[in-house]
């Protein structure tokens, strides 16, 4: 990780982007296709309710932060949030997106959150011209698809799955591997760069229902026990793979449970119990919120009345990039997106700048583990690169 100088000089950056800039500029009233910055809008989408809302809450008061620093330090030019729950589904997602691209003071849109939501909501957004940054979702072929309005703050599967598989094979040393996934574009995609990294080492895979239409696994954990295995993959969110966990150790499998960064969430031990929960390895293309740069952490418990989350900084640095351009005058839908095209710049979390596809600089990208101790969610250590 960095050093602590360069931590601090980042969020000081970062914030000073946001702070400088021209002024407010002035014109029309339609800003979605350019007029004055003040009264106009960002986004959230994401999850707010529903069996995987821990997530979206944590990257929802991230914007929150965002939005409430730029308006104190812009008093005479506000920024309004809007907030569009999507309870995690896809199904949901396309009508949501026409929500956001009908209200033409939105600019710009932190999200969407998860893959599958992302998936079917992007082809929307390209069409009208309407910037998204996503904080979280990880599924590689969302920046294969030809959209001009999507960005990514954050590393993608092809980053997160083989970093993943590295730590079953070279930390826990496990040549018996079941991998587990709930059939999202999410899930899947993650489970499947696993298997490429373990090869031979897994005996066997099955897929679950996700967004809470299961909750019992007894068949997959029968099969679980009966391959003799030494650490367990899944590829899904916290809810289900709290479960799985908690039925796991119900029938006696004592070995660890392996998961991506939809599951690096506190709810994940309420769902599988602080018991059975215990020695989970969790991973997640996002460092530690300690190691986030500035006063961020502070910041965000005096506002939020809560520790941040997993992408709480990566939410609150794509927030702080919408803004950065509103603040330049960039009040227009079209220049919004060249102007996130062409960023370069220190956030909380990391450094950004955008390449082929939306995607971050391969370079930002750091893959951590997280180990679940004690009843909490605490770092254990970043995975070298494969």
């Amino acid at each position: 990780m960095r050093q602590k100088l360069a931590r601090v000089i980042g969020g000081v950056a970062m914030l000073a982007l946001v702070a400088g800039g021209t002024a407010c500029s002035s014109g029309s009233d339609d800003e979605g296709s350019g007029g004055s910055a003040c009264g106009s809008k960002i986004a959230f989408f994401g999850a707010l309710t529903g069996s995987s809302a821990a997530l979206g809450i944590n990257e929802k008061n991230g914007v929150k932060l965002a939005v409430d620093k730029y308006n104190k330090e812009n008093a005479d030019c506000k920024v309004e949030l809007a907030e569009l729950d999507s309870q995690g589904s896809p199904d949901q997602a396309p009508g949501l997106a026409q929500k956001a691209i009908d209200d033409t003071k939105i600019l710009g849109v932190v999200g969407p959150a998860y893959s599958g939501e992302s998936e079917a909501a992007g082809p929307l957004f390209n069409e009208a011209g309407l910037v998204t940054i996503t904080p979280s979702a990880t599924n590689p072929t969302l920046a294969k698809k030809g959209w001009k309005t999507f960005f990514r703050a954050v590393g993608n599967d092809l980053s997160q799955g083989p970093a993943a598989g590295s730590y079953i094979k070279n930390v826990i040393k496990a040549d018996r591997v079941y991998v587990i996934d709930d059939q999202s574009a999410y899930g899947a995609g993650l489970a499947d760069e696993v298997k490429k990294v373990l090869g031979p080492a897994v005996v066997g895979s099955d897929k679950v229902q996700g967004e809470g239409k299961q909750t019992e696994f007894s068949g997959v954990v029968t099969k679980v026990k009966a391959g003799n295995v030494k650490a367990v993959f899944y590829g899904g969110y916290y809810q289900e793979a709290g479960l799985i966990r908690k039925q796991l150790t119900a029938a006696g499998v004592t070995a660890p449970l392996v998961a991506g960064d939809g599951v690096n969430d506190g709810a994940y031990i309420t769902s599988a119990g602080a018991a059975a929960a215990e020695g989970t390895i969790l991973t997640c293309p996002c460092q530690p919120s300690t190691e986030a740069r500035g006063s961020f952490a502070a910041d965000y418990k005096a506002l939020n009345g809560a520790d941040p989350g997993t992408y709480s900084d990566t939410a609150f640095d794509a927030a702080n990039i919408l803004l950065a351009g509103i603040k330049a005058g960039k009040t227009s839908r079209a220049d919004l997106v060249e102007f996130v095209k062409g960023y370069s710049g220190e956030g909380v979390a990391a450094s950004y700048k955008f390449v082929e596809g939306g995607e971050l600089d391969p370079a930002q990208v750091k893959v951590w583990a997280f180990k679940v101790q004690g009843g909490k969610v605490v770092p254990d250590q970043e995975i070298p690169k494969p």
